[in-house]
């Protein structure tokens, strides 16, 4: 495995959470299959100064000593620093960014996940190609040797624009086509629930344990303690992938979930947020987080034992304020409360009155979640019940078509009807009855 060596970096006087990120990018290196050798660290009067010709050599130092050939920094290098630093340290340097994209490429699986991360790719490659290669002809005096005039880095240049075009141009489609799917689905009476939240808080988890609706029926019914564990058996078909690891999924993957009073939701599993997430990569995966912006709830899901869960919340904050998903009703979800002792929960139920304590490890709260859920979503979808005599009980295609249908009976002739529905939907199957 690949040895690394890490440099972490914080203003004076504000590195409070360095420890935290520095330790972060360990994970995101262990992920990426590097094995940290050395960490080293740095506090500077500003970010854009990096380090000086000192702290450069030290790290080459360190690099030698625990031969390391790897040096990666947790700040976003500009190519003229990445180059300085190479020569200086004489090993590969890398920065925050440039893993995290290493990762993603690890990651993706569908078609769009691979087009989006190679666009995020290329976009920070572009402004780093360096004229390493000397030129295919140079113009020189003589007969027979005037070639083009370009060199090879020209060519690379002009290459890598044209195929981020082709990337920019495939993902539009792409999300026209899921822009056709959400309106199908959309016009299916169901409503849709989004799961957001940081890297490894176990949204995967999380919905795995959803879909197993007969565990999520006994637990609506169960205590506030710890069940015996709730799994869907490993047949089930649908199940999502999960792994304690950073950015183990990154394709939205959407499910049906049963609701308390009935009926179903589909919830959808998006790419979690990091700290310092890359704005390359934001801007690829932005066909993907619209459906976070088309949700009718959100589900934001903490994990209960970070170390700094205020800093993680603010970096899924500041995404979903940059996609402006900031409207639909949120239901605050913390998940692996049962690493915590009961006093922890406690003080955590007292600091986060809104929120519930889950665990989709245990089935902790998956019943009061739904609950939650279901809540929030009559601000948009209302339970209402029609009567129809038997004139009319032929129009009940009609709210099948417009409502989700919770259950049908007949009382002395008439056909009642028990639906889920949007205002909008109940006023005109109102006017068409």
């Amino acid at each position: 495995m690949e040895r690394v060596v890490l440099v972490g970096m914080a203003l004076k006087g504000k590195d409070a959470g360095m420890e935290e990120s520095v330790e972060e990018l360990r994970r995101l290196t262990e992920t990426a299959g590097g094995v940290v050798a050395d960490v080293l660290t740095q506090r500077v009067e500003r970010l854009n100064l990096l380090i000086g010709e000192g702290k450069a050599h030290e790290v080459a130092a360190a690099a030698r000593g625990a031969r390391a050939h790897t040096v990666i920094f947790d700040e976003d290098l500009t190519p003229a620093q990445q180059k300085a630093l190479e020569a200086i340290i004489g090993a590969k340097v890398l920065d925050r960014t440039r893993l995290i994209l290493d990762i993603f490429a690890r990651r993706a699986r569908t078609k769009e996940g691979e087009l989006q991360v190679e666009l995020a790719q290329l976009s920070y490659m572009l402004p780093r190609l360096t004229g390493a290669w000397r030129g295919f002809s140079q113009q020189v005096g003589g007969i027979g040797t005037r070639g083009p005039g370009e060199r090879k880095l020209e060519y690379e240049r002009r290459h890598i624009s044209r195929r981020i075009e082709h990337l920019k141009r495939a993902i539009e489609r792409m999300r026209r086509e899921r822009v056709v799917q959400r309106q199908r689905r959309q016009s299916v009476p169901v409503p849709h629930v989004a799961l957001i939240g940081y890297t490894n808080v176990g949204k995967s988890s999380l919905l795995n344990a959803l879909m197993d609706s007969a565990g999520a029926r006994r637990l609506r019914d169960a205590q506030p303690a710890f069940p015996r564990p709730v799994r869907a058996p490993a047949s089930v078909k649908g199940m999502v992938y999960a792994d304690d690891k950073l950015f183990a999924t990154l394709d939205p993957t959407t499910r049906r979930v049963r609701l308390p009073e009935g009926g179903w939701a589909v919830w959808t599993d998006t790419v979690g947020f990091i700290q310092k997430l890359p704005t390359a990569l934001v801007a690829a995966f932005r066909s993907t987080l619209e459906e976070v912006r088309e949700a009718d709830c959100l589900v934001h899901v903490h994990d209960a034992a970070a170390r700094d869960p205020k800093r993680q919340s603010a970096a899924v904050q500041e995404v979903l304020s940059d996609l402006g998903a900031g409207e639909a009703p949120r239901v605050e979800a913390f998940n692996k409360a049962d690493l915590l002792s009961a006093p922890e929960r406690e003080r955590l139920r007292a600091a986060h009155p809104e929120g519930v304590l889950i665990s989709a490890k245990t089935g902790l709260g998956i019943g009061d979640l739904l609950g939650r859920v279901e809540n929030a979503l009559k601000g948009r979808w209302v339970l209402r019940e029609l009567d129809l005599d038997p004139a009319r009980a032929a129009r009940i295609g009609d709210i099948y078509a417009c409502a989700q249908v919770l259950g049908q009976s007949t009382h002395h002739g008439r056909v009642r009807v028990r639906l889920r529905v949007t205002p909008e939907n109940w006023s005109r199957l109102l006017h068409r009855l």
